[in-house]
C-alpha cells in the first residue's frame, strides 16, 4: 500500500497545495510532477497520474494552482494557473512555486523528474521543466501547446517529450500541434508526437502512451 500526504506550502507570503502519493520504496524511479487543467485541481490529477501503467514506481506529486474559485454555483474548489493581466509577473511566480512544491517532497540531485500536465497545465509542466531550478528527464504534455516564449528562445533546452493532441479537440488544433511539432523536431528535442482518437480529455489512450513513455526514461 502506498500512503497519500496532503502538503500545505508557504512559499514566501503564498499559500500552496500539493498532493503526494509515495513510490514503492524497492521500486521507486523519480518524481511525476502534475499540473491540473483549468478549472480542476489537484485532485483531478493525481487521479491521471495514478491510471498510468506502471506509476506506482513513481512519487506522484500533483500540485494546485494558486488561484482558486467556485465551480460555478457549487462549492467545488477548482483552480486556474493564470490569466493575460500581469502575465509575465505570474509566470515567474508559478515557476517559483512549483519549485518550492518540489522543495517539499524528498529527492536529491539525482532523482529523475517528470512533469506531467493537461490543458492549461502544459504550459506550466514546460515553464517548470525548462524555466525552474531542476532539469527534467520530461515532460509529458497533453491537449495544450508549448509556450511560445519558450520557442522563441534559442537557448531554452528542452528535455525529451510526450506531445499528444486528441483528433475531436477544438482548444489544441492541429494546426498548433503541427506547428508545435515542427518546432521542437526543428531543434533537435527528443519527441514523441502523439494523436489519439476523443476530445480534449485524458483517457485511456494517453495514459497508456503515459506509461510507455516513462518505462522508456
Amino acid at each position: 500500500m502506498r500512503s497519500e500526504s496532503e502538503v500545505h506550502l508557504i512559499p514566501a507570503a503564498t499559500h500552496g497545495r500539493i498532493l503526494v502519493r509515495e513510490a514503492r520504496a524497492a521500486a521507486a524511479r523519480g518524481l511525476l510532477v502534475g499540473c491540473h487543467g483549468y478549472m480542476e485541481n489537484a485532485r483531478v490529477q493525481m487521479e491521471r497520474l495514478v491510471a498510468i501503467p506502471g506509476a506506482e514506481a513513481w512519487t506522484l506529486v500533483s500540485v494546485q494552482a494558486l488561484h482558486r474559485f467556485y465551480r460555478g454555483r457549487t462549492e467545488e474548489v477548482v483552480a486556474s494557473w493564470m490569466t493575460h493581466e500581469d502575465r509575465e509577473a505570474a509566470m515567474a511566480d508559478n515557476i517559483a512555486y512549483l519549485d518550492a512544491a518540489l522543495d517539499g517532497v524528498p529527492h536529491d540531485g539525482s532523482t529523475r523528474i517528470v512533469f506531467a500536465g493537461f490543458s492549461q497545465g502544459v504550459a506550466m509542466a514546460f515553464r517548470a521543466a525548462v524555466r525552474g531550478l531542476r532539469r527534467p528527464a520530461g515532460v509529458i504534455a497533453i491537449g495544450g501547446d508549448v509556450p511560445p516564449e519558450l520557442l522563441a528562445d534559442r537557448a531554452a533546452a528542452f528535455p525529451r517529450i510526450l506531445l499528444a493532441r486528441a483528433t475531436r479537440d477544438e482548444w489544441l488544433t492541429e494546426a498548433k500541434f503541427t506547428a508545435d511539432v515542427a518546432a521542437l523536431t526543428a531543434r533537435g528535442v527528443e519527441l514523441r508526437p502523439l494523436v489519439y482518437e476523443g476530445t480534449h480529455e485524458w483517457n485511456e489512450a494517453v495514459s497508456a502512451a503515459a506509461g510507455e513513455f516513462l518505462a522508456a526514461l
